[in-house]
């Protein structure tokens, strides 16, 4: 069996056919409602289509998922295809046995088990398909049993919290200004440092903690939403994020003065030399780009040229896809409209960033000494950003609305008066819109990690074992206790 993926881009470009052409293809393909990155199974001999999978690739077409998904979703059910082969089935004569030999393979016996929650995305996935089928009348029934308490053989084993890991003061400073932006511990210039664009991603980070947006919301932020080249320099901006919200959930976004002084910084100083060396090369893809000609900061509407039509989006609308071929006339020719470009002109994708944390991580590890803030067991990642902003908020806030009185009573008494006054000021609802969570219920969970728990265990217990002077302190016994249980369980997201 082999996988494909439509691509109209591609079909209107190198299709040469007597019978159809390229632009012909596109016109299908926008009048069945048929996306990019639509799985396409064919026999490896015949060349023709696989049923039902080209049906069900079909229906994850109407789902208006992105093209990524889409593309993912299709190498999970070709992977499941291909198991089947093995075992001389095909996906609708899948058992029971074979649903769980396939989940043992891939989160046991593999090279590289997969973990609870990538096994979860396919489990989940395996489970609309048999859906589907059934529904078609393909299945009779699905292939497996619902057990006890609705669990069946596709159900994860272990059910895992939200993995929250968030940074103090000294670590974050060393992340961005050691691993991201090439310094030495001691702030010196490090003239070794051999890194690319130390000011783009010191950047991307100060602007992840500062808005506590996700990482392709504040990967994909346009210039003008960012009121650069618009506001007065250093002026705070605030903007709607919607398209690449999770979900597709709008939410209103505040980027401080600080962080966006410092993708100023990165604009002033760095952005310049990878947008001119990338001009002559975006020039030539000039059909392939969505060239704006005017940009209404008020409205937040872009005009532009799109495959020889002009367009108008509004910013907050715009996919990721799109954003990422948002190009303008600047001084150097074709620049992108994107705040972060790598050096094709144009922003770097999900896998770029990943590449910069990467590298920044090990540089880390290799600059460690004594001076170093201690570093995560885990490597970190973009989103602990997110999470070190949503518990910062969230103590902050706790402790804006506590004020000073020291009648624990009477403070829960004022919160309480009015259901009105709690929404409105209660900080974990006001953290939770900030990010963006579909529920209150996803930011409870934050709420285990801005208690001060070990102090306050050290002032409960001291005194009770041995001398202070010379046994280790509770407080000391309690971080212990708590970082082994926090690695036990996964920790949260």
């Amino acid at each position: 069996m082999l996988l494909f993926s439509v691509n109209s881009k591609e079909a209107a470009r190198y299709l040469e056919c007597s019978v159809l052409s390229g632009d012909d293809v596109v016109q299908m393909l926008k009048h069945w409602s048929i996306s990019d990155g639509t799985p396409v199974y064919l026999d490896d001999e015949t060349m023709m289509p696989i049923e039902p999978l080209c049906s069900w690739g079909r229906n994850m077409s109407y789902a208006d998922l992105a093209e990524s998904t889409l593309k993912d979703y299709g190498r999970i059910m070709a992977r499941f295809a291909g198991h089947q082969e093995s075992r001389g089935r095909d996906v609708l004569s899948a058992t029971e046995s074979d649903v769980v030999a396939y989940r043992k393979a891939r989160t046991q016996q593999q090279k590289r088990p997969i973990g609870a929650s990538a096994w979860s995305k396919e489990s989940g996935l395996l489970d609309q398909f048999f859906g589907f089928a059934v529904d078609k009348g393909h299945l009779s029934q699905r292939p497996v049993r619902v057990a006890a308490r609705g669990r069946n053989p596709l159900a994860p084993q272990v059910r895992r919290g939200m993995d929250i890991r968030h940074l103090t003061l000294d670590q974050y400073r060393y992340f961005r200004d050691v691993g991201l932006g090439g310094q030495c511990s001691d702030s010196r210039v490090d003239r070794a440092f051999r890194g690319w664009a130390p000011h783009r991603n010191r950047a991307g980070s100060d602007l992840a903690l500062g808005t506590g947006m996700r990482q392709r919301e504040w990967a994909s932020v346009l210039l003008p939403e960012l009121g650069i080249g618009v506001n007065p320099p250093g002026q705070a901006a605030e903007f709607i994020v919607q398209a690449c919200a999770k979900y597709g959930k709008a939410r209103a976004v505040y980027a401080p003065e600080e962080s966006v002084r410092s993708v100023e910084t990165y604009v002033l100083l760095e952005r310049p030399e990878l947008t001119a060396g990338a001009a002559l090369s975006l020039g030539r893809r000039y059909e392939d780009l969505f060239v704006v000609s005017r940009v209404d900061p008020e409205s937040g509407r872009v005009t532009g040229v799109l495959d020889g039509v002009r367009r108008v989006f509004d910013m907050q609308a715009m996919p990721a896809s799109l954003r990422r071929i948002a190009v303008h006339e600047g001084e150097f020719g074709l620049e992108a409209l994107a705040v972060f470009v790598c050096r094709s002109g144009l922003m770097p994708g999900a896998d770029s960033w990943k590449r910069y944390r990467h590298a920044a991580w090990r540089r880390m590890q290799e600059r460690a000494d004594a001076t170093t803030p201690r570093l995560p067991a885990k490597r970190w990642r973009w989103h602990d950003m997110r999470h070190t902003f949503a518990l910062q908020l969230l103590s902050y806030l706790e402790r804006l609305l506590d004020g000073e009185e020291p009648d624990r009573t009477a403070r829960r008494r004022r919160h309480d008066r009015y259901l009105t006054g709690h929404i409105r000021h209660n900080p974990l609802l006001i953290v939770s819109r900030r990010l963006g969570h579909a529920s209150p219920e996803t930011t409870y969970a934050y709420l285990e990690y801005t208690d001060d728990l070990v102090n306050e265990f050290e002032e409960a217990f001291c005194g009770w074992i041995g001398d202070p002077d010379e046994e280790a302190t509770y407080a000391q016994i309690a971080a212990h206790a708590f970082g082994l249980e926090s690695r036990a369980s996964g920790g949260g997201r």
